[in-house]
């Protein structure tokens, strides 16, 4: 098959290197444009483009895909069909018409579950235990397109989005490839999301990563890693940015102190008292300093009696 290719962030790339890794012809790459990122807001393509520039595969990065100049250079590739993968850009309906067979989309969730642009955070900020990933037939609504191929994961219990992305990104280049040539032969049968059970899992911004230490202490946990590797957890240090990385949960240890107080520092992390229950901070970091083992910390075995959050 003739496929352009639509997708920016590091989970988009397994299944562009599986394209490129297999029979079908990639015509282009559309990615977003180029962005300042890192303390030296250094101008930074996306790492699909990085992929593509070294796989010298034509590479488009349009600011809008509602230029008509734009749909013309697509259609003027003749695809059989996009593949759309955390692209970033709505695909108005006049590109959805162009390929052959459609646009297909991989979204990391277990549609109509957790549509939009943060599933993962999503599924292990409400607790899921269960996720996966869905090749979906696109239309004009936000992930509401029908469903072509599913393949479903059990979420660890300490596993945070940075490593749960990247698993989901291996289940669906391996779902993309078997879904293309079936899609092709027409033997995939489109199922109709349901509206039961249908969510939205909007952008996360950086305010969220605020731990409120009266929430639980389960709650907290989810937080910590659903928000890792970005925005990261935070919280206050005498009166400083502390940012947790890594926390846990112990259900054998009772309440001993009020939200926000560091009880001890045992064997297995810093125990700091929650709303209910008690969280174990494991991975941590100060401002200017890098992410380190609560116990290679300096002054951590000051904390006990210290109250976070303040």
């Amino acid at each position: 098959m003739r496929i352009i290719y639509a997708g920016s962030p590091e989970f988009a790339v397994p299944a562009l290197q599986a394209l490129i890794d297999s029979d079908h012809d990639v015509v282009a790459v559309l990615t977003q444009p180029d962005r300042p990122a890192g303390r030296g807001r250094k101008l930074t393509p996306p790492p699909v483009k990085v992929l593509a520039a070294e796989s010298h595969l034509p590479v488009l990065q349009p600011q809008t895909l509602r230029d008509e100049a734009v749909q013309q250079q697509l259609r003027d590739l003749r695809p059989d069909c996009m593949v759309v993968v955390a692209y970033g850009l709505i695909l108005p309906q006049a590109v959805l018409d162009i390929p052959v067979y459609g646009c297909v989309n991989l979204h990391a969730s277990l549609l109509p579950r957790h549509r939009g642009a943060a599933p993962v955070q999503a599924a292990i900020l409400e607790g899921d235990a269960m996720t996966g990933v869905c090749l979906m037939q696109m239309e004009a609504g936000l992930d509401t397109g029908p469903v072509l191929l599913t393949e479903n994961t059990d979420i660890g219990s300490y596993e945070t989005t940075g490593e749960l992305t990247a698993r989901l990104a291996d289940i669906g280049q391996g779902l993309l490839m078997r879904g293309l040539p079936a899609l092709a032969a027409g033997e995939l049968t489109p199922q109709v999301q349901p509206e039961h059970g249908a969510s939205y899992a909007g952008k996360i911004a950086k305010a969220e990563a605020n731990i409120d230490w009266v929430s639980s202490a389960t709650e907290i946990a989810q937080r910590v890693r659903a928000f890792n590797p970005w925005p990261v957890a935070q919280t206050l240090l005498n009166g400083q940015q502390f940012r947790v990385w890594r926390a846990i949960t112990d259900d054998c240890l009772i309440d001993q102190g009020h939200p926000g107080e560091v009880i001890e520092l045992s064997s297995t992390g810093l125990v700091v008292q929650a709303g209910s229950g008690v969280l174990i901070l494991q991975e941590v970091q100060l401002p200017g300093k890098p992410r380190v083992a609560i116990q290679d910390m300096p002054g951590v075995r000051d904390l006990p009696g210290t109250v976070l959050g303040v």
